[in-house]
């Protein structure tokens, strides 16, 4: 498959940059370029390489699937638009699930999800952070969430007449600190859990639709099995089908006992 690739500077060649990052037409693609040989001088090569690996599949996919109202986006785009073309890679390339939050986005990873998300945030928080330094982006870090704020609160149990027991003493209440992050983008759990729809009103609904649209008795059967039982739909199929395979076979059968009655009666 097409994607950006990145090659070093060969000996020999007289060229400003170390490693040049380039797209699937073979064309020099300066801002990750640019983004390997900033970072490469504030952490670890195998770092920034790891970076360029995981988000060269995002460019490639931006270059040809990036939209955002109907409108190709570019990685210079406004933020709004760049927030957009992150949520939906997630969504649709690394399998997450997306639910808004106060100010923020919460990502949630699912079976499906690639080992690689919380690589990959970092990485385009990085970029942009990067290409705001070196002046290549003109607006504000999309990847960073800016109503945050990192307020320090009291921590719960400290006394001022004795300081707090170590954990070990069991003595103490737990503390309960969540890590703060001003990513936009804030992966919230371990394994996205599906939620129960809390709709009384659902079921009847989609009966109703069911009626209006004629819907076949099988597909009435099914529906009425998954919400008056609470079994899965995948053993409720497998049943549904089977039932009506038998109906369809009783009454084939009784047809053809006709039909030999018939012949039979015409024969005599």
């Amino acid at each position: 498959m097409a994607s950006f690739f990145h090659v070093y500077r060969p000996e020999g060649v007289n060229s400003k940059y170390r490693l040049i990052v380039f797209d699937d037409s073979k064309e020099a693609f300066i801002p990750l370029t640019e983004f390997y040989n900033d970072q490469v001088k504030r952490i670890s090569e195998s770092s920034v390489i790891a970076y360029l690996n995981t988000l060269e599949p995002f460019f490639y996919w931006l270059k040809h699937k990036g939209r955002y109202r109907a409108s190709k986006v570019c990685w210079d785009d406004e933020p709004e638009a760049v927030k957009e073309v992150v949520r939906q890679y997630l969504l649709d390339q690394m399998h997450c699930k997306i639910r808004g939050r106060d100010g923020h986005e919460g990502v949630y990873l699912t079976s499906k999800s690639s080992k690689t998300v919380q690589l990959f945030l970092s990485a385009i928080k990085g970029f942009y952070k990067t290409m705001i330094r070196l002046k290549k982006y003109p607006y504000a870090n999309p990847l960073i969430d800016l109503e945050f704020k990192d307020s320090l609160s009291e921590q719960p149990g400290e006394r001022g007449n004795r300081p707090r027991m170590p954990k070990a003493a069991g003595t103490e209440e737990p503390l309960s600190f969540r890590k703060q992050t001003d990513s936009y983008f804030k992966i919230i759990n371990e394994e996205w859990v599906p939620e129960i729809i809390g709709d009384w009103d659902l079921p009847y609904r989609i009966y109703q639709a069911g009626d209006t649209d004629g819907w076949r008795l099988l597909d009435e059967v099914i529906t009425r099995f998954m919400f008056e039982t609470g079994a899965r739909i995948s053993e409720i199929i497998p049943r549904a089908e089977m039932i009506f395979a038998d109906k369809i076979t009783t009454y084939l059968g009784a047809v053809l006992d006709v039909a030999t009655v018939n012949l039979h009666y015409n024969l005599h």
